[in-house]
Parts: C-alpha cells; structure tokens; sequence
C-alpha cells in the first residue's frame, strides 16, 4: 500500500522515525513509520522496540499529545538482543506535515532506481508483482495491450512497438530485465542493454543454449558490446521453473545488483569530492 492511501485510511496519525541509532539496530538512522488509531504503514524494525513505538503513538492519539521522544536500549529489558539503542521522534502529523510526508514520499518514488522488465508474460508479470515492494521504480513493458491489462502489480506500465528507445532512454543505474515472447525481439533487447556501460544489471530469459547463440549474434552484429556482462540464464540457482519461483530469483538478482551499483557510485562520488579538495588544499 503507497503512503498516500495508507494518510487516506488514517484522519489522524503520528508519524515515528528513528532519529538516532547506535550500535546493532534492526533499522538505520531516518527509517519511519506511520500509526494511526487502527492502522499502520512502514516499520522501524518489529519486535518489541516497534509494538512499544506504536502503543506510545496510539496513547497520543488518545491523549492528544503532539510531540514525544522516546529513548529504547534493545536488550534484554525489553526481549530484544540487537544490544544497540534508538531514540525515536514521535510527532502527531498536521495537514502541513502530511503534505509534507507525501511530497518527500514521490521525490523518493521518482529517484528509486529504475528496473524495466520487457515482457508482459506470466513470469514478467510476476517480477511486476514481487517487484512492487522493493525500493526501485518497476516499468513492465510488452507490444500486447492484452498481456499488459493482465498486470494487477501497482507499477507503470508501457504499451510500446519500440521498446528499445526505452532502454536508450533510462537513466544510470538502470537494471533491465528482457523476458519477451519473441527470441528475435530478446536478443535485440539484450544488445541495446549491453550498449548501456552504466546499466546496473542486464539480464535475459533463457537457457546456456540461448546465451550461446545470443553470443554469436552479438559477435555478429555488435562485436564491442560485451556478452560477460549479460545475466543469461537469471536466477541461475532456481531449478523450480514455475513463474514465480523464476521471478522472486531474478528480483533478488537485479535488486542486488542495483544497490551494489548505487553503493559503488555513492563511494565513487565521494573519492572524487575527497580527491577535489585533497587538490584544492596542494594547490
């Protein structure tokens, strides 16, 4: 459920974020969570520490207190043994806070990490389906409107007869998941992935058999684009063939991938900024 129709189930609500954690927590830093009188969105963890949270913010609605803060050391004292300890802002939300929490909300959805799955078929729709609860922006894509209309997943959806502008068109870090009813159309879609060097991930439905003769058409067709960086067969370790065994292996695949890929750009970025100044200060 989006945060947008969870505010819609929740006239009044405080929202509980993790403002400071040390040592070994089950959540970091700025993770939150929303409680209402009878309904909950997110989480700052479970166990004991979150049925606490959710009890103190329930007392605020009773009570009509505003702001709380709450300080847990996660030990025996409470039946946890994560051995850290949070301190939790509560804050009862206004119109201007929920506007607020939903602006931030959408930036974020727009910034996620963007994964296209190219094929609207049982398996394609099944990762739209696993793939709607992670952090990253779901596009499934197929030249069928009636496949497309079968995907009951809250994630975009494209009704495209080029789907390849839209693999030249994603931003970096974007991972691309081909699973198309066409093996022409597979291998097409493939290539222009593996022409994208700042594609996270880039993987195609298939067999070693298929990887092979996809290698002699990329050697063919476009010789500098390197077939090693191909995911083909995905979800390598699933024997299980139904669609969504497939699936929930290869989301846990491109997920992967993505986050190694962000946390690689992020620590980039940062020996850039360091190097920068490091040179600034010589100079």
């Amino acid at each position: 459920m989006t945060l947008a129709r969870a505010l819609s189930r929740m006239p009044d609500a405080v929202r509980l974020r993790l403002v400071r954690v040390r040592g070994s927590c089950p959540r970091e830093e700025g993770a939150e969570m929303v409680v209402g009188a009878a309904a909950l969105h997110g989480t700052i963890g479970g166990g004991q520490l979150e049925y606490m949270a959710i009890d103190r913010a329930r007392a605020m609605l009773r009570d009509g207190e505003k702001r709380v803060r709450m300080d847990v050391p996660l030990g025996p004292e409470i039946g946890q043994c994560c051995g850290g300890r949070v301190e939790i802002a509560l804050e009862r939300l206004d119109d201007a806070a929920r506007a607020a929490m939903l602006a931030g909300a959408e930036a974020e959805a727009r910034d996620r990490p963007h994964l296209y799955i190219f094929g609207a078929g049982h398996v394609g729709r099944a990762l739209a389906q696993i793939a709607q609860t992670l952090p990253l922006r779901v596009v499934l894509v197929d030249s069928r409107a009636g496949e497309l209309a079968q995907c009951t997943a809250q994630v975009e959806t494209r009704l495209s007869v080029l789907p390849e502008a839209l693999i030249r068109a994603a931003p970096p870090g974007s991972a691309f998941v081909v699973l198309t009813h066409d093996h022409a159309l597979d291998f097409l879609l493939a290539a222009e992935a593996l022409a994208r060097d700042d594609a996270a991930y880039a993987g195609m439905i298939g067999s070693a058999t298929k990887r092979a003769k996809f290698a002699r058409y990329l050697r063919a067709q476009w010789p500098d684009r390197p077939v090693a960086r191909l995911v083909c067969p995905m979800g390598a370790h699933a024997d299980d063939k139904r669609p969504e065994v497939i699936a929930a292996f290869v989301a846990a695949e491109a997920l992967a991938a993505v986050l190694g890929h962000a946390a690689a750009a992020r620590s980039g970025a940062k020996a850039r900024v360091e190097e920068h100044a490091k040179n600034h200060v010589m100079t």
